[in-house]
């Protein structure tokens, strides 16, 4: 069955529970998998909630602008992927009894008690041991941040929009923006709350910051709220 639509909990908690183990939807680097996944969320987990799915959200945010070149096929759906249907939450009311009548069994994510076949961990060992050894051959990726900043707006009567079009048009050379969304703070005042990727040596947010404020007509000011490194 796969990953369930991400509109309520229950579609997190399974992403969340799958990548708690895993730092891709398939395989052992970024794929078309990573990016069907991706685009199917409409609003980032909450990193309160889902830690993991938070880590994985932000980590494939950063590999944006090569969505297009990754492997693997972009006409799947992102249901394809995730767990079989067995591993999938069911609702007790629906779920099949069996012949002693007892759900104890009904095992909802997998057990951390089995125990893994050899054969499997030594293939993975060797598929991991080679894609390390790939990755050492390859020039050493810039050190990228993501960045949670919350843009302020001067009243309720400041065009949201506007803004929000104005905070995206700015553009710097290792800055790709992400996600947003838009935060009641009170007095019918929204401000806007905004994801973005950096790399380090290329980006100073205090600079970004500068060229946000230069939108006098919305801009009121502007916060880092959140920042990790990737």
């Amino acid at each position: 069955m796969g990953f369930l639509d991400f509109v309520n909990d229950a579609g997190y908690t399974v992403l969340d529970n799958w990548v708690k183990t895993r730092s891709y939807i398939a395989g052992y680097a970024p794929s078309q998998a990573d990016v069907a996944t991706f685009k199917a969320i409409k609003t980032p987990p909450a990193v309160e909630k889902f830690p993991h799915a938070y880590r994985w959200y932000n980590h494939i945010l950063s590999y944006e602008p090569e969505f297009a070149s990754l492997p693997g096929d972009p006409s799947k759906s992102f249901s394809t992927y995730g767990p079989d249907a067995t591993a999938l939450a069911v609702n007790p009311k629906d779920a099949p009894k069996d012949a002693a009548g007892d759900d104890d069994d009904m095992d909802l994510f997998g057990s951390d008690e089995e125990e893994e076949d050899p054969e499997v961990v030594a293939e993975r060992e060797r598929r991991l041991a080679e894609y390390k050894k790939k990755k050492e051959g390859k020039a050493k990726p810039a050190a990228k941040s993501i960045v949670t900043m919350d843009v302020k707006p001067w009243d309720d009567e400041t065009d949201m929009d506007e803004l929000v079009n104005n905070v995206k048009a700015v553009e710097m050379d290792g800055l790709v923006w992400g996600a947003h969304k838009l935060v009641p703070v009170g007095f019918g005042i929204k401000k806007l709350q905004i994801n973005l990727v950096v790399e380090d040596e290329k980006v100073s947010l205090d600079d970004l910051q500068e060229k946000l404020a230069e939108d006098e007509d919305h801009v009121q000011s502007t916060d880092i709220a959140a920042m990790q490194k990737l």
